[in-house]
């Protein structure tokens, strides 16, 4: 297989994580009527490191691949964290801006960690994509900045970061390693801290248990592998673009389902959050994503 089809298909790949996060953003706010939110992480968490314990038996993680999922999954459970903390001082609309921030912010984070220049593409692309996300999701004429806004931005960094870190370790571990690694780390952190950081509650329905398992094994193991394989062959700038995509898709899903549509601005925000895929994708990426020090 060329670089180039490799490109390709690790985008498309990241294409079809980002349309499993978006369609399932209506099974985990519904799962959230009957479990409180770091305990709904701690079963999914736990429930992916078990599919995927078992799924790469062959495949544990040694010294370097620990060491990468110790960073990995600690800076996922920060960001998951923050940002449901931050939903109860803020709106989903606003929480899903916010959160989206870290488009633009990866292009900068990852200059830093491999001490070059962003690509002047790919910055575009990242700004007409937030533009697309704060259109989609905000109402401006009732704007202000509040506690949950404040945290769900320390998310928004925290995904950031955890995009660079994946990137960056997947050149130098095996994807199946770090993905039981970070998935472990997370669970763990999880299940320790869950019973304190909030009250937990849960009321097993029929509707939480099918979010856990499809949550656990799709949005989670099958999402955070594919990222995980998919980032060894493009740049963590490009993957967060293309994550940008996950409101779309949401939106897709609705409107499939309830009928929902978007106002002018929505539609506009959809087609803009395009404008920058499509920027950064008729400039193809080099080969050489991860340079070493």
């Amino acid at each position: 297989m060329t670089s180039g089809s490799r490109h390709w298909r690790a985008e498309l790949a990241l294409v079809g994580v980002t349309a499993i996060w978006g369609a399932t953003f209506v099974t985990v706010k519904q799962a959230l009527d009957d479990v409180t939110p770091v305990l709904f992480l701690a079963l999914r968490f736990t429930l992916a490191t078990f599919a995927l314990a078992i799924l790469f038996r062959s495949h544990r993680p040694r010294g370097p691949g620990w060491r990468a999922g110790m960073l990995a999954g600690s800076l996922l459970f920060i960001s998951y964290v923050f940002q449901t903390v931050g939903l109860r001082f803020t709106t989903p609309a606003k929480s899903a801006f916010v959160t989206g921030l870290a488009v633009p912010v990866v292009p900068f984070l990852a200059s830093l960690v491999y001490r070059t220049r962003p690509r002047a593409v790919e910055v575009w692309g990242a700004i007409t994509a937030t533009a697309g996300l704060a259109l989609m999701t905000l109402r401006f004429d009732v704007w202000e900045v509040n506690s949950g806004d404040l945290l769900t931005f320390f998310c928004a960094l925290g995904f950031a970061a955890h995009i660079v870190a994946v990137g960056h370790y997947s050149a130098r571990v095996s994807f199946e390693s770090l993905a039981v690694a970070q998935m472990a780390v997370a669970a763990f952190l999880s299940v320790g801290t869950f019973w304190w950081v909030e009250a937990p509650s849960v009321n097993w329905s029929f509707g939480l248990c099918v979010a856990v398992v499809i949550t656990g094994l799709f949005a989670t193991a099958l999402a955070f592998t594919v990222q995980a394989w998919a980032q060894q062959y493009t740049t963590a700038a490009r993957a967060a673009i293309i994550f940008a995509l996950e409101p779309v898709i949401a939106w897709a899903v609705s409107f499939a389902l309830t009928g929902e549509t978007l106002p002018p601005t929505g539609v506009a925000g959809a087609a803009l959050i395009l404008a920058g895929i499509v920027l950064v994708e008729v400039k193809p990426t080099r080969v050489q994503q991860h340079p070493s020090h």
